[in-house]
């Protein structure tokens, strides 16, 4: 049985993912070349469905940070968070997206792989959380798994995604279980919907980061 919404064990996590998303790497490149262009000073930062704390190990050794919040609806990803950073400024919680009560508390908010397990209703609430959490021009980066705008476009780029996994060592009885979770474990919508839902929320700046394969990077502005 899984322990978090992610197709892969926590203790296994690190390694999986760098297996089955092309370009892993630079969706954190792309996140800290954003806010270091944004922001100037010290920020506060929390990160959403943070896992085994990536991003927070990248955001510390390239931005000044005041304080950090590493959040996740996992037990066991937190414990191997708090593990991993046992600074002064680093806070946990586990929490899912939806219940989030912070308000204008943060200058940057990330969910790297996170909100396409959503239905588009609970993506509402996750987004309007996350409005509410940021400070007034704070930040938001969202890196998620994206539905292509037709049937054929669908099977060509799964058929694409398949094909990186089976490069990278995984069976094919593994990718082939990997590429049935679209539609059944996650739930992905068109980039344009993705855009659409932020402004709807608020954000008066709504552009894409990063596109490639099925994955997209998007931020916005409070």
């Amino acid at each position: 049985m899984n322990d978090n919404k992610s197709a892969f064990r926590s203790d296994e996590y690190d390694r999986k993912i760098k297996q089955t998303l092309p370009y892993y790497d630079e969706f954190y490149e792309q996140v800290i070349d954003l806010v270091k262009i944004l922001k100037c000073d010290a920020v506060s930062w929390l990160d959403i469905g943070c896992g085994t704390g990536k991003m927070g190990s990248i955001a510390f050794e390239n931005v000044e940070i005041e304080k950090i919040v590493f959040c996740d609806s996992s037990d066991e990803m937190i414990r191997i968070a708090k593990e991993r950073f046992k600074c002064h400024n680093a806070e946990f919680s586990v929490c899912d997206v939806q219940k989030l009560v912070y308000a204008k508390e943060f200058d940057v908010i990330t969910a790297i792989q996170v909100n396409h397990y959503l239905h588009m209703a609970e993506r509402q609430i996750a987004l309007q959380n996350i409005y509410r959490a940021l400070k007034d021009n704070g930040i938001f980066v969202s890196f998620e798994n994206f539905a292509p705008f037709t049937d054929l476009g669908k099977t060509v780029y799964l058929e694409k995604w398949k094909a990186y996994q089976i490069r990278q060592g995984k069976s094919f009885g593994e990718c082939e279980k990997h590429i049935k979770r679209y539609g059944e474990d996650y739930f992905p919508i068109s980039v344009s919907e993705n855009m659409e839902l932020m402004r709807n929320c608020g954000f008066k700046a709504v552009e894409i980061l990063w596109l490639s394969n099925m994955q997209v990077g998007l931020w916005g502005i409070k």
